[in-house]
């Protein structure tokens, strides 16, 4: 048995804080074997550097996803996926791009293999690259890189609703555990596909409570009500919400599933 903490988009310095305080005891209380959170958003709201990472180094995560906003820091991000092999990004992501977009490895002798992969619905003018067809991709990556009895964990960062439930049902019986981020929103539809894996629309974030999807709530009301763009400001305050997701597996088959939803003041 293999049991699995997922943690959803960690948002700023209030969700680094919130995950820092909440990780141990809930690795503790679920006895979770592997640890994985995405970080698209954790330094100032958009993309990863060095000393944010290293700021989750000591809580012993084992691997870290991310998403579209993962680059939004320039060299600094380069550098962050130079240090931490560990970190991946979308693998659909086509040209040249720091990182990988899967990684291996093993906990108590069970291999696991993390696949990152990007939705391409509404995501037009989300990404400054073009992305290649997610249903392609993940079926190439799992040709070349699965292996028998591997758990698989996908992380597929995508904005539709219909596109993430379409890849859960693709992959059932193919992956252990297909979880859906971006949206900062957790769905209330975790669940086991009939042939036996994980599922979640979204997972929700790691942030500030109090905002719109993380960022300050004044900023993101300006182009609703026509008074500028929007700005991506991480909100303030101490009140916090953790969403993840513990998975159960008996081998490559996941067999029990449960959405986590903490809140409290840091």
């Amino acid at each position: 048995m293999t049991k699995i903490l997922f943690f959803g988009d960690v948002v700023g310095r209030p969700g680094r804080h919130a995950l820092a305080q909440v990780l141990p005891m809930l690795k503790k209380e679920y006895s979770a074997d592997v640890v994985i959170v995405n970080v698209e958003n954790m330094a100032h709201g958009k993309g990863v550097t060095p000393s944010t990472m290293q700021e989750l180094a000591e809580l012993g995560i084992h691997a870290y996803t991310s998403g579209n906003h993962v680059f939004s820091k320039g060299e600094h991000s380069t550098a962050a996926f130079e240090q931490f092999e560990n970190l991946i990004r979308p693998a659909n992501y086509e040209g040249t791009w720091p990182g990988h977009g899967h990684y291996r490895f093993s906990v108590n002798g069970q291999q696991i293999l993390l696949i990152n992969i990007n939705g391409k619905v509404f995501f037009e003018t989300q990404f400054r690259g073009e992305i290649s067809n997610p249903f392609f991709a993940i079926d190439t990556i799992l040709a070349n890189e699965s292996q028998k009895d591997d758990i698989i964990v996908v992380d597929f960062h995508a904005e539709a609703t219909s596109e993430k439930v379409a890849m859960g049902w693709h992959l059932d019986g193919r992956a252990s555990v297909v979880v859906g981020t971006h949206t900062h929103i957790p769905t209330a539809d975790a669940r086991i596909l009939p042939k036996g894996t994980a599922y979640v629309t979204d997972l929700g974030m790691v942030g500030p409570e109090n905002s719109v999807l993380g960022a300050k709530i004044e900023a993101a009301m300006s182009p609703f009500l026509d008074q500028g763009k929007f700005s991506y400001e991480v909100a303030e305050g101490n009140e916090v919400i953790v969403n993840a997701l513990f998975i159960e597996t008996d081998g490559p088959r996941a067999i029990k599933v449960e959405k986590i939803l903490k809140r409290f003041s840091l």
